[in-house]
Formats: C-alpha cells, sequence, structure tokens
C-alpha cells in the first residue's frame, strides 16, 4: 500500500492499492467486512501521526456500503483529522475505487471513526489540538461535534439492551481463536479484523433466516469497549431484531476471553443491516419476522429507535432502504 501524508494542520493519509483476489469474499465482490478493514488502517495512519503514539479504535460511526468494490479496482482510502477532543481523534475516512486504466473513482463509503490516543499501559494521552484552517476544514469540524449528542444517544439506547435466551429471532455463534495473523502494531487485535469477523456472522445469520445470498448495505454505532488479545477465545453472536422490506437488522456482540477460564467480556458492540440478493446481485424482499416474547419485541422497538435517532442527525439522511416509508 503507498500512503502519503499532507498538510500539517490537517494530516491526510492515503491508501492506494489494487483490489485482490484475495479480497473477495462470499458475495463475488469485496466484502463490507474487508471494506471497514481498510477503514479502520487508513484511520489508524491518520490517527498515529497525529498523536504520535500507539492509538486504538474507540467507535466507528454509520458507514453505507453504497456500489460494490471489484477485484482489479483501484482503491483509495482517505482518512483526515477532523476534530480532536483530549485523548480522541474523529477521522472521516472515505473508500473509493475505479479503473486502474483511467476514470475518476467512485466513492463507495464515507464514515467517521474515533481512536483514543494511549500509552504503553493503555491509558489515554492528550493528544495535539487540531485546529481547521479551511472553511471546508471547519465544516467538517462542526459535523463531527454536531455528531456526538447523536452518538451517545446511540451509544446509551445500545447499552440499555439485554439479549438472553428468551429471544426467539435468528440467531447464529460463531467461535474460534484470535490468531496470530490477527495482531496489529500494538499486539492486540485489529479494529478491523474485529469488524470483519462482525461481517462475517452477520451474513451467516441473516442468509440463514432469507435462504439467500446477502450482503451489508450499512453498519452502524461500532463501539469497541476492550482490547482483544491474540490467543484469546471469540465468540461473535448475530442475532435478528428487526426486518423491513427487503432489509435484515442484525445486532452482533462479540465477547472474548483467555482460554484458560470460562468468561468472556464485552469487546465489540454493533447493528449491521443486510440485504437478500438475487442470482443476478439484485435486492429482494424477505419474509418479514414477526416477535413473538417480550424480548422480542423491545429489541424490534429498539431497531426504529436507532433508525429515528440516527434520523434526527444534523445533515443526515438515511437512504430509501433505510426509511421508514420504504423500509418497513
Amino acid at each position: 500500500m503507498h500512503e502519503s501524508t499532507h498538510a500539517a494542520l490537517n494530516p491526510t493519509v492515503t491508501l492506494r492499492f489494487l483490489a485482490a483476489p484475495t479480497d473477495v469474499g462470499h458475495s463475488g465482490s469485496v466484502d463490507a467486512g474487508m471494506v471497514l478493514e481498510w477503514v479502520d488502517k487508513a484511520a489508524y495512519a491518520a490517527a498515529v501521526g497525529w498523536a504520535k503514539s500507539y492509538c486504538v479504535t474507540a467507535y466507528v460511526g454509520n458507514i453505507h456500503f453504497a456500489d460494490p468494490v471489484n477485484v482489479g479496482d483501484m482503491v483509495e482510502v482517505t482518512a483526515s483529522i477532523v476534530y480532536t477532543g483530549r485523548s480522541s481523534m474523529h477521522i472521516r475516512t472515505v473508500v473509493s475505487s475505479g479503473d486502474p486504466k483511467g476514470g475518476a473513482p467512485t466513492m463507495r463509503s464515507d464514515c467517521l471513526v474515533i481512536f483514543v490516543a494511549v500509552d504503553t499501559d493503555g491509558k489515554p494521552i492528550q493528544v495535539p489540538k487540531f485546529t481547521p484552517g479551511t472553511e471546508a476544514e471547519r465544516e467538517s469540524e462542526q459535523h463531527a461535534i454536531a455528531r456526538i449528542g447523536v452518538r451517545d444517544e446511540i451509544v446509551m439506547a445500545m447499552g440499555r439492551q439485554e439479549y438472553t435466551d428468551a429471544g426467539t429471532g435468528e440467531r447464529v455463534v460463531l467461535r474460534f481463536l484470535a490468531a496470530p495473523t490477527d495482531v496489529n502494531w500494538g499486539g492486540k487485535v485489529h479494529g478491523g479484523t474485529v469488524m470483519k469477523w462482525i461481517d462475517e456472522a452477520a451474513y451467516v445469520c441473516s442468509a440463514r433466516y432469507s435462504g439467500r445470498d446477502t450482503v451489508a448495505v450499512f453498519s452502524g454505532g461500532v463501539r469497541f469497549y476492550r482490547p482483544l488479545l491474540i490467543g484469546d477465545v471469540v465468540e461473535v453472536e448475530a442475532r435478528l431484531v428487526y426486518t423491513g422490506n427487503k432489509g435484515m437488522h442484525i445486532a452482533v456482540h462479540v465477547r472474548s476471553g483467555s482460554p484458560k477460564g470460562t468468561e468472556l467480556n464485552l469487546t465489540t458492540y454493533c447493528l449491521t443491516v443486510m440485504v437478500a440478493r438475487d442470482e443476478s446481485g439484485t435486492a429482494v424482499p424477505i419474509t418479514p419476522w414477526t416477535p413473538t416474547s417480550d424480548e422480542d419485541k423491545r429489541l424490534w422497538a429498539h431497531a426504529r429507535e436507532l433508525l429515528e435517532i440516527r434520523g434526527r442527525a444534523p445533515g443526515n439522511r438515511l437512504p430509501n432502504h433505510l426509511q421508514e416509508n420504504g423500509y418497513t
């Protein structure tokens, strides 16, 4: 991958590379999990370049997956610091791709990633303050600040929920050991790798429910609670909590712990929306899921609440497949 760093006041890291055959997932094109891994790597590079210390992924905001990235595409992932807190860096990350033989690349996804700078003991440390120098930078900073309240509201709403065996929605659990190949520069598991696992579990859950091939169209509120260590036992649980006309809302929890013990701690949680596709790759309607237990009904209402919160975000407009009038 090629990296380039621009003006010091607005450090921007751009990764450029060809989408390889090994990047292809179950969909026949590059899956959302791989895109999220690219996003995490670019944002990490921008965060470290600004903080001059090791940084950890704290949160990945709403990301919509537009047209797919195909094998052989020239991919460009640009990550720019847009706002800093005491120890946090808000980084706008844009994924574009196109024909390497020429032509303008097309934006495939755009999201805000938050990294936190930490010391050798994993404690947050102060980072240099970012000061926007242009009108575009000031607008990006204000956009990031305006979303803080929405993000906190989403995190609180997600944190209030409990998932037990009383739920009757489609559910899958993947279990494995975190391998040495999953390691990042700080000895922990890449945040991007964790998001790839989330996409895989959401795929299995949605494919089982619909009986069709499925792809992610949206991932939101990816919250990282604690680091995941190499050698840990990892459990990725995906559960259907809501359906619309074509989409399936899948809540995914990632837990991990020492293989020598029995306790698994929550490391990451998010909500992913998957759509079913026919043989031509066209999104098709699915059978509606009807909540039956009290927990089903509570989680169904929770998914709707998250839609409404995101719809109130300043300057935000959800795509039609997530709008109430086209999704229920």
